[in-house]
């Protein structure tokens, strides 16, 4: 039996693929990660010293683009609704070195979603048949960020920098097109540099797609595009007016429903 943990640099894969390797052994174990190009230095820290504390070893899948270049290629900027950026960089290699690597009747893959996540864990299981899919956090005895970061402690290694940052992922240097206004706006206050760098590429993507946005803005009833640079100019005059409260969420391996 071969065990593939879908491992993305973040917490709740790295407590995923502990609660495996506390089940089986390390020779028939895969940790799987996609790198999207963009991550933050950290990311690949923690991935290589995480393996390490658990007897593996890192497989890493390119496909070459950033998320940037992909958009640019669909004609289509991410958001919250349709994430091409995952689509293309993640679930389609990913489940690619699956059909090249992975006899489903032999092979188990696993998520890191955790029990607040089912919602999530139920819609990626369809994604990723033929193959049986586990989330080892939403079993018994319900690992917690705590409980992991706890279990990382022990093991000397030091959780990726972005959790301590206050993000609450470690994808994608702290950007994501699911994000929402709040985690913009803490993207803006923690790295602006970034969040420049993602103005910028929202606005170079404009120039050729139109009048697009990551964001949304629904004030007034209506639904219009929101720009980063809106988004800054907005909070730096009128902070109060912020959903600071909308964070969305990533979920690069299910499909956008």
């Amino acid at each position: 039996m071969r065990h593939v943990v879908m491992y993305s640099g973040g917490l709740g894969s790295w407590g995923a693929a502990w609660q495996v390797r506390e089940r089986h052994r390390a020779e028939i174990v895969t940790l799987l990660f996609a790198d999207t190009l963009i991550e933050d230095a950290d990311l690949y820290r923690f991935l290589h010293e995480g393996a390490r504390a658990v007897g593996c070893v890192v497989t890493t899948i390119t496909e070459g683009r950033t998320p940037w270049e992909v958009f640019r290629d669909v004609k289509f900027l991410g958001n919250t609704r349709v994430d091409p950026c995952s689509r293309v960089l993640k679930r389609e290699p990913l489940r690619c070195w699956l059909e090249d690597n992975c006899d489903p009747d032999d092979t188990t893959v696993y998520l890191g979603m955790d029990y607040t996540e089912i919602h999530r864990y139920e819609r990626a299981r369809g994604y990723w048949a033929p193959w049986r899919v586990e989330a080892p956090l939403c079993e018994p005895p319900y690992p917690t960020k705590a409980m992991i970061e706890k279990v990382l402690a022990g093991r000397f290694v030091n959780p990726p920098r972005l959790y301590t940052e206050g993000f609450p992922h470690n994808n994608c240097g702290g950007g994501c097109v699911k994000a929402g206004q709040g985690q913009f706006i803490h993207l803006l206050k923690q790295r602006p540099e970034t969040f420049a760098e993602w103005e910028q590429h929202e606005e170079d993507l404009r120039g050729q797609l139109g009048d697009v946005s990551i964001l949304r803005d629904r004030t007034g009833g209506d639904t219009k595009p929101l720009t980063l640079a809106a988004l800054r100019e907005r909070y730096q005059r009128r902070p109060q007016t912020i959903d600071l409260f909308e964070w969305g969420g990533c979920g690069c391996m299910e499909e956008p429903t």
